[in-house]
């Protein structure tokens, strides 16, 4: 089996899983298959940055396009791996809309931390409170990316030891919530969280859409940070990381997959 195809969906009905060999916590199998796609959909795989002795990377279009791109990231914290297979398992099946869009990829945020299962990384920070620190020598460099084209539409998948379902943090400039249609076409493999309180938050059927930016955080997530440079929509998507690895993989590449098909019709039809 060629390591492209190892994500990739039987069409028979028998479930196969989806990581045979156990390479969940496998930083440089997942980094492996990455350049596989980065290759198949000429996309450049470049470091952010190397931290004793670990790359982080990320890939972009080698012709940037003028547009604003889709930002995907994935691999913040290390004890969430179904959201890092997922979004490689989406790009796997999406060569040829890598190929002709405009997309900013970072496959894994946090490569010590996977291995490790952890969610924090080497020097013991949660990365996903300081991504607002521009002398950080991880968000630092990260921060300059993303100013070079703010995105148009910024997907940061997780997951979530306590969820019940699958669930997202929605940012959004426009009146309707549109989560709520993303949402439907990520039932396949599981449903939504029922819970009308998640972390402190109103919730309805797993769309949680806050009418105000929290202030009493102890730092910045991924999210909100690209909220604040102007990226117009942002989807926070968590997956139970106590249900079937399966499940969540197919899940997030689903969420993926539904996130971006709607943002493009929004786009298309505005004046």
């Amino acid at each position: 089996m060629r390591s492209l195809d190892v994500l990739r969906v039987p069409t028979h009905r028998v479930r196969v899983p989806l990581l045979p060999l156990h390479q969940a916590h496998d930083p440089r199998a997942l980094i492996a298959r990455w350049r596989e796609v980065a290759k198949a959909a000429g996309m450049q795989m470049k470091v952010l940055v190397e931290m004793d002795g670990e790359k982080v990377f990320y890939l972009q279009k080698r012709d940037r396009l003028a547009s604003p791109p889709v930002y995907l990231s994935t691999g913040v914290h290390g004890d969430e791996p179904g959201s890092a297979w997922g979004l490689l398992a989406w790009a796997q099946r999406e060569i040829e809309q890598l190929r002709h869009g405009n997309h900013l990829i970072f496959p894994c945020m946090n490569p010590h931390g996977l291995r490790a299962n952890t969610r924090l990384d080497r020097r013991g920070f949660d990365i996903n409170r300081r991504f607002h620190i521009d002398t950080d020598p991880l968000c630092g460099p990260w921060l300059d990316i993303v100013k070079q084209s703010v995105p148009r539409l910024g997907l940061c998948l997780h997951e979530d030891y306590d969820a019940q379902g699958f669930y997202v943090y929605e940012l959004n400039d426009l009146p309707k919530t549109a989560s709520y249609d993303i949402l439907k076409k990520c039932a396949k493999h599981m449903s939504a969280d029922p819970r009308r309180m998640i972390d402190g938050r109103r919730s309805r059927d797993g769309v949680i859409r806050p009418r105000a930016i929290p202030t009493t955080l102890p730092g910045m997530p991924e999210a909100i940070v690209l909220w604040q440079l102007g990226c117009p929509f942002t989807l926070t998507f968590e997956t139970p990381s106590e249900f079937s690895l399966d499940d969540r993989v197919r899940t997030q590449a689903d969420f993926v997959d539904a996130a971006i098909r709607l943002a493009a019709r929004t786009s298309n039809h505005q004046p």
